[in-house]
Parts: C-alpha cells; sequence; structure tokens
C-alpha cells in the first residue's frame, strides 16, 4: 500500500514481476557483476589499457571509482570464465554479455575499455566499451535487457544524483571519458547518455 500511494504520488507505474522474472533478473545481476570484475582483473595485466588511461588523464583513484575495466581481445574469454562460473549461455546472452552467430555464442566486447553502466542504486546493468583497436565502432554498448535500458539509464548517475540534488542543476555530457574526467575535477552534478539521445525519460530521472 505505501509503494502503491509513493507511486502514484511520483508519477511511476507500479507493476509486479512473477518469482520467476525476479530470478532471471537477480542471475543477470550477478552475471554482469562477475563480468565487471573479471574485465577490472583484466586490466590489471593490460599495459596498453593502463597507458591510454593514464595518456587521457584518468587517475588510479577514478579507475577504482568507476570500476574501469578492460575486455580481452578474444572471442570466448568472458564466456568460458562465466560459464565456469555455473551461468548457462542463455543467462549469458540474455544479460546482453555475448552475442550469437553461425558458430555459436562469442563475446560481445572485445579490446575494449569497459565502462560499467550502474542502476541509481550503484549496481550494474549493463556496459559502454570503447575500442582500444581500430575498430570503426568507437563504443558498443549493452543491448536492451531485463535490466538494461538505454533510453533510461544514465552514465554516473548513482554518483552525481546527490551532487545534483546539491546543486539544483545538472551538467549533461556525452561520452563516459568526458562524465569521469568531470567528476574528477569536482563537476560531480555530471551525468552522461551512452549510445542514445537524450529522452524524456532521462529527464524525468533528473
Amino acid at each position: 500500500e505505501a509503494l502503491k500511494v509513493l507511486a502514484d504520488r511520483a508519477g511511476v507505474p507500479l507493476t509486479h514481476e512473477s518469482r520467476e522474472d525476479r530470478s532471471e533478473r537477480a542471475r543477470a545481476a550477478a552475471a554482469l557483476e562477475a563480468a565487471t570484475e573479471y574485465y577490472r582483473a583484466a586490466l590489471g595485466r593490460d599495459a596498453r589499457a593502463r597507458e591510454y588511461l593514464a595518456h587521457r588523464g584518468v587517475s588510479p583513484e577514478s579507475v577504482l571509482a568507476f570500476r574501469l575495466g578492460v575486455a580481452p581481445d578474444g572471442w570466448r574469454g568472458l564466456l568460458e570464465h562465466l560459464r565456469a562460473g555455473q551461468y548457462s549461455e542463455a543467462e549469458i546472452e540474455r544479460a546482453g554479455l555475448a552475442v550469437r552467430g553461425e558458430r555459436g555464442l562469442y563475446d560481445r566486447f572485445r579490446a575494449r575499455l569497459m565502462f560499467p553502466i550502474m542502476s541509481p542504486a550503484g549496481a550494474v546493468i549493463g556496459f559502454s566499451g570503447r575500442t582500444l583497436a581500430d575498430d570503426p565502432a568507437k563504443y558498443v554498448n549493452s543491448p536492451q535487457t531485463l535490466l538494461y535500458d538505454k533510453s533510461r539509464a544514465l552514465f554516473g548517475y548513482d554518483k552525481a544524483k546527490g551532487a545534483i540534488r546539491e546543486a539544483d542543476a545538472c551538467v549533461l555530457v556525452e561520452g563516459q571519458m568526458d562524465l569521469v574526467l568531470s567528476h574528477q575535477a569536482g563537476v560531480a552534478h555530471t551525468v552522461a547518455v551512452s549510445g542514445t539521445a537524450l529522452t524524456e525519460e532521462h529527464l524525468r530521472l533528473i
């Protein structure tokens, strides 16, 4: 009843999930968290990615705060890591971490600097990957999933929401790197869109 009152007051539709839906969302969230840790560990072994971050002026503190990582240049590294962690191929694909091709599943993100996209509560819901190779696709983002909707998600919002409230203002930037460097420079009320135009849902969130 309290949720219904608050939902009506905020103009938010209140929906009910089945136990199966909750379980599927929980498994997807766990797979995304495991992927984040996999990418973070890979960054520690990738001198080129660390040099790129240093060249762009990203501090070690920002790397930790935003949980940055790197997707190795391979086809099935994350997939095999998650399968060893008892995730099924279907679960990995539904979490947006793998793509199905003619020869089966392969990693969606390869040879990319990885920016985890968080929910307002700070849980990983998707990724944006910036190429570290000569890929014409500068950024690859997670697809629409049970947890990630690019028309609603704002990169950095979980860290910026308090500062936005304090400043009664919000700075919008386009890229993940712009966001990280803005926060690093003390402009904490900054958020970024991820691979989409600014939407009405983004503005409602702000």
